[in-house]
């Protein structure tokens, strides 16, 4: 069997509801052809971690407000939570779409499942959040709480699956994550984190002023991106890089091929 995919060179300028793949190399993965992968989320990190498995999957981005933390919450129960909430917004679009008789069929004719995948990072310090800056003086603040000392990057996904027998018969074998139904029937909840620890080096000041100055840090939470011109700021990590990056993709590839939802490429 031979997936076809097409280069992707202009990925993050995707709009909402396209599907996506891209081929620079030969696929890792390949998606079981009942189901379809939608990600919600509009990270191009995220995607690209899934454009290099090889796997196609459509891009929906949910419409509602990114819930807030609440007062005693823990950073991680936070990120599951808003993660959580992205999935479940798009299952709400999903299942007015297929209400109004849109269903997405494999070449093959036989009409596709969907599997939501979303996803959430935060950056926390002694048990606070560290959300995205406001302003360029609100990035270097939080640069300067950072500098020379170490804090957590958590990354949660949320997977709302087919209420398939099989599904559920591999999801008992996971028993470490945390699974339940949907107010939606058509759907079942599964959700995981993952934690690291960063250590920032110690910068002087006018470092961390002409990082800010990039722009780079505008949008990222805790105001720096290990995978770009941050990458300097870090000494070291302890755990994942990819869920530093905002996706623990280990956990979620052991995920996805225990549910049946994709295989090695080559089998």
């Amino acid at each position: 069997m031979t997936n076809t995919l097409s280069c992707e060179p202009q990925a993050d300028a995707c709009a909402d509801g396209c599907a996506i793949t891209c081929n620079s190399l030969r696929p890792l993965f390949r998606l079981s052809s009942e189901y379809e992968l939608v990600l919600a989320s509009g990270s191009p990190r995220r995607r690209q971690f899934l454009n290099e498995w090889g796997l196609p999957f459509r891009l929906e981005l949910a419409e509602a407000e990114e819930p807030r933390p609440m007062p005693g919450e823990s950073p991680e129960a936070y990120t599951r939570r808003a993660a959580t909430a992205k999935a479940l917004a798009v299952g709400q679009k999903l299942s007015h779409m297929s209400s109004l008789g849109a269903v997405t069929t494999h070449t093959s004719g036989v009409a596709q499942q969907p599997v939501i995948l979303a996803a959430d990072t935060v950056v926390a310090v002694g048990g606070d959040i560290l959300g995205k800056p406001e302003n360029p003086a609100h990035a270097l603040s939080m640069l300067e709480r950072l500098n020379g000392t170490s804090h957590e990057v958590i990354s949660a996904v949320c997977l709302l699956l087919p209420t398939q027998d099989t599904i559920m018969a591999a999801c008992s074998t996971l028993p470490e994550l945390h699974v339940q139904e949907t107010v939606e029937d058509c759907f079942r909840m599964l959700s995981f984190s993952d934690v690291s620890r960063v250590y920032f080096h110690h910068w002087p000041q006018p470092v961390l002023q002409a990082y800010v100055d990039t722009g780079e840090p505008d949008d990222k939470a805790g105001a720096y991106a290990i995978q770009g011109q941050g990458a300097v700021l870090v000494e070291r990590i302890e755990g994942s890089w990819s869920t530093v990056v905002g996706l623990p993709v280990t956990p979620l590839a052991q995920i996805m091929i225990t549910l049946g939802l994709m295989q090695p490429y080559g089998e």
